[in-house]
């Protein structure tokens, strides 16, 4: 410690805080503020000296001497500019109230005299907090989306042996979300972007952690390699295109990699379904993310469609039935939405991402025709073709909103191709051959493909993201249609055709691949904040003012608000009634 006399005071009153000890005295007000620190005189007598040299230096006599004594500590402006500080206040805060006892500024004193300064140091470094304590200052903005309020993670962490978090007041369960509401938060055809009005119930101050920000429409990518799986084995023994000398080992080597995403990016949903099950729930809620529950069961289905040769070269029946049972169940809740009305009909949800509970039919007609069955395939075959039907028409009107879709969505449009190319290779597997009502299906993609393709403006202008992979397996199934379409018709202009779209969508997806690579592991952007699933179930509370607005728009907007609460469909009614109650 440095220690100070009466002439070096005034120069080190400015940068250091005094303790100046008083016996029992009462010190009423400061009566002015001095102007200039210079000029800064008081009068110590040899007692306060002796005290405050004592409690520079931490002597244990100094601690002795305090039990007798108050303290005041006064810090004073480091500047001269620092003019207009009170002393009164300062003194007001810090001082003895009248007729009190001092111990408990003798603790104080006691507790500041062992945390000694070092030598040539100014200001005494900040005490360490206990650990108790900053595990306190964890982030607990996330726990109400935390599966059981994070006490499995907790008894993971018990297991690996690290130290017990100290255990918080839970969380309020989080509500039931009604479907009105997702309309009412979100815009944009994809019903991903929060309206200007509304607040999300997670920070958006930082990025989340991963598993919140992993979406199901991931499985994407599962859907775009297995599909190569199964055009490269077709390559492989189709008698149209024996010419080429493809190899089996190529059917392996993408089977495997497709089998290998799959598994990873299964595993990694599934940690996010058991941490995160809130957050699971609400894309299952969603209007639109719910289509994207097909996608890991056509991949699947996928898989079984392109097994080597030499793994297995006949899959067992029950397979088909394990795989389509929960597609079937999907379907059974989708499509009753789509007939019921209210909130979730087909005219009030329709997207190009309603294509993949379409195409889950026609690809598990494929399969168990295939292996030999009728009658489930055609049931299936017959449900696809009838909601296609319904759903391709409302898709071409446009008549959810009448908006276009943003040029990040333009790659969902290819989903149009895929629905009628699937279809074709089933009914030929269910006919067993490509007679004309495969050919009808096929010649609708065909159509549909060219008519994308041909616009240029589709394919720049926009970053990347995961509705890329949409532009996979679409042009895979174009290309795998036109191949079994080169066995009938056996000419130089389909043989063309069949190797350039397959070359296409070998080179779209392996493009994908590498692009999704370099984003999730150099770049890091890939997956960012999902706002779709942080929206409150409840509004604004100043949605209130429109009642006294005049303003014509304003009353619109409330009325439109107070009839879209009233408006309940059946899904939208069975919410729970603990819940509501928070």
């Amino acid at each position: 410690m440095i220690r100070t006399t009466k002439e070096d005071f005034a120069q080190v009153i400015p940068s250091v805080s005094k303790t100046i000890t008083c016996h029992h005295k009462t010190m009423n007000r400061f009566d002015s503020i001095l102007e200039d620190t210079d000029l800064i005189d008081y009068q110590l007598d040899q007692a306060r000296c002796r005290s405050l040299n004592s409690l520079a230096t931490g002597t244990n006599g100094a601690t002795e001497q305090q039990s007798e004594t108050s303290t005041i500590s006064i810090s004073m402006p480091p500047t001269p500019s620092s003019k207009g500080v009170g002393f009164n206040e300062i003194y007001s805060q810090t001082s003895t109230p009248r007729g009190t006892t001092t111990t408990q500024n003798n603790k104080r004193i006691s507790s500041y005299s062992q945390t000694s300064t070092p030598r040539g140091t100014v200001f005494p470094e900040s005490p360490k907090l206990p650990r108790s304590n900053t595990n306190k200052l964890k982030d607990t903005r996330f726990d109400s989306f935390k599966t059981w309020s994070g006490r499995l993670e907790r008894q993971l962490s018990a297991f690996r042996g690290k130290e017990q978090e100290p255990i918080s007041q839970p969380s309020p369960q989080i509500e039931t979300i009604p479907v009105d509401r997702y309309f009412d938060a979100l815009e944009g055809p994809e019903l991903d972007t929060l309206r200007a009005s509304e607040e999300i119930i997670l920070p958006e101050d930082r990025k989340w952690p991963f598993l919140l920000r992993f979406p199901i429409s991931s499985f994407g990518i599962c859907l775009g390699v297995s599909s190569q799986a199964i055009m490269w084995k077709n390559l492989a023994t189709s008698a149209s295109t024996n010419f080429l000398h493809v190899s089996l080992k190529a059917n392996l080597g993408l089977w495997c990699v497709s089998a290998a995403l799959m598994i990873i990016i299964s595993f990694i949903y599934a940690l996010k379904f058991i941490f995160y099950f809130e957050a699971v729930r609400r894309e299952y809620y969603h209007p639109i993310r719910v289509n994207f529950f097909f996608a890991p069961f056509i991949s699947l289905l996928f898989l079984a469609l392109g097994v080597p040769t030499s793994i297995t070269q006949h899959l067992h029946t029950s397979l088909w039935y394990i795989l389509m049972l929960p597609i079937f169940c999907l379907e059974l809740k989708l499509y009753g939405q789509w007939m019921s009305g209210g909130q979730r009909r087909l005219s009030k949800v329709a997207n190009p991402s309603n294509h993949l509970s379409i195409v889950g039919n026609f690809v598990g007609a494929l399969l168990g025709a295939s292996m030999g069955l009728k009658e489930g395939p055609i049931f299936f075959f017959a449900v696809g073709l009838a909601h296609y039907i319904v759903m391709f028409v409302t898709l071409y009107q446009r008549l959810p909103t009448n908006d276009t879709l943003p040029k990040e969505l333009h790659p969902v449009f290819f989903l149009f191709v895929a629905a009628p190319s699937v279809a074709s290779m089933a009914w030929t597997a269910i006919q067993g051959s490509f007679d004309h009502g495969s050919r009808i299906a096929y010649f609708i993609a065909l159509f549909l493909y060219f008519s994308l393709a041909v616009r240029i403006n589709f394919f720049r202008g926009f970053k990347f993201s995961l509705a890329w992979w949409a532009y996979t397996f679409p042009m895979t199934g174009a290309g795998i249609a036109t191949i079994k379409y080169s066995l009938v018709v056996t000419n130089l202009v389909t043989k063309c055709l069949a190797i350039i779209l397959s070359a296409l969508s070998t080179l779209t997806v392996t493009g994908l691949l590498v692009t999704t690579i370099i984003h999730a592991f150099v770049l890091r952007d890939l997956f960012p904040n999902d706002i779709a699933i942080a929206i409150s179930k409840r509004p604004k509370a100043t949605r209130k003012w429109y009642l006294g607005s005049s303003h014509s728009k304003d009353i619109d907007q409330y009325l439109k608000y107070v009839d879209s609460s009233k408006a309940k469909d059946i899904e939208a009614s069975l919410t729970h009634i603990p819940n509501s109650s928070n």
